[in-house]
């Protein structure tokens, strides 16, 4: 019997992380699910089993803004005898204050989150990807990485990170079997405005600018599938990314992979 491809998804307590849980249990993936909230997950983790059974949902409490986070993840992974096949970089936050009124820990823990973190666990699942000449690596930016510069956050330049890396690691590895993919997603419906105590300011902006989370991610997981190094879900934001962003993505891209100084080593 062929043992089921396994998904390691982090931030998986609620919002996109968690639909994504939900998208994956029901094709038949093994999870991994990582968060801060342990009784979140624990529920979570019952909900599939009551719905799909016969698979192995794991989880594992984790802080991703503490930097020794990602190998704990890695070596529970290994201990389990779980192949991470598929890796789903969800967890994020977004800063509240201005920069110079933030404390200097606060800060550090945003960008270890959504850069240090993330670049660190793709760089763990990799070689067995490579291995195994299969995986699949999503990880989450924003539409926000296409717009103009934010006064005061972090947030705009971190999911720039975010989109410009995944592109560089899709052209690197495709040969071997990889696809990565940025899910730049706008406004949507989860927990995330409550969190960050926007949820008022959030709830004055058009309908049309929201989406569901099960719509973003089943266009995320359908464009990592598929190969699409840059997935943005939902016409109106497609619409709101090219009109900021001067050169079109796919030239972009394209444009990149032909510069790229190590395409013949």
């Amino acid at each position: 019997m062929t043992t089921p491809r396994t998904a390691l998804i982090t931030g998986a307590s609620a919002g996109i992380g968690a639909t994504f849980a939900r998208h994956l249990a029901a094709r038949g993936y093994q999870l991994l699910l990582a968060a801060r909230r342990t009784d979140r997950l624990q529920e979570l983790a019952a909900e599939l089993t009551r719905q799909h059974g016969g698979r192995r949902y794991e989880v594992f409490a984790a802080d991703l803004t503490d930097p020794a986070a990602p190998k704990a993840i890695m070596d529970y992974a290994n201990a389990q005898g779980l192949d991470i096949d598929v890796l789903i970089n969800n967890a994020g936050l977004s800063g509240k204050t201005a920069f110079a009124d933030t404390p200097w820990d606060t800060l550090a823990g945003e960008i270890q989150l959504m850069v240090t973190a993330q670049t660190e666990l793709a760089h763990l699942v990799i070689p067995g990807m490579k291995k195994r000449r299969w995986g699949r690596i999503v990880n989450l930016s924003s539409v926000a990485a296409f717009a103009p510069p934010a006064a005061s956050l972090l947030y705009t330049g971190i999911k720039s990170y975010v989109l410009n890396t995944s592109q560089a690691l899709d052209m690197e590895l495709k040969p071997h079997g990889i696809h990565v993919t940025a899910l730049c997603p706008g406004f949507t419906r989860t927990e995330f405005h409550d969190v960050m105590d926007t949820r008022d300011k959030a709830d004055h902006l058009p309908r049309i600018l929201w989406q569901q989370p099960e719509a973003v991610v089943a266009e995320g997981w359908r464009a990592v599938q598929n190969g699409k190094p840059v997935c943005i879900p939902g016409l109106v934001n497609k619409i709101s990314a090219t009109a900021m962003k001067p050169l079109p993505i796919r030239l972009s891209y394209l444009a990149g992979r032909t510069l790229n100084p190590f395409k013949n080593s």
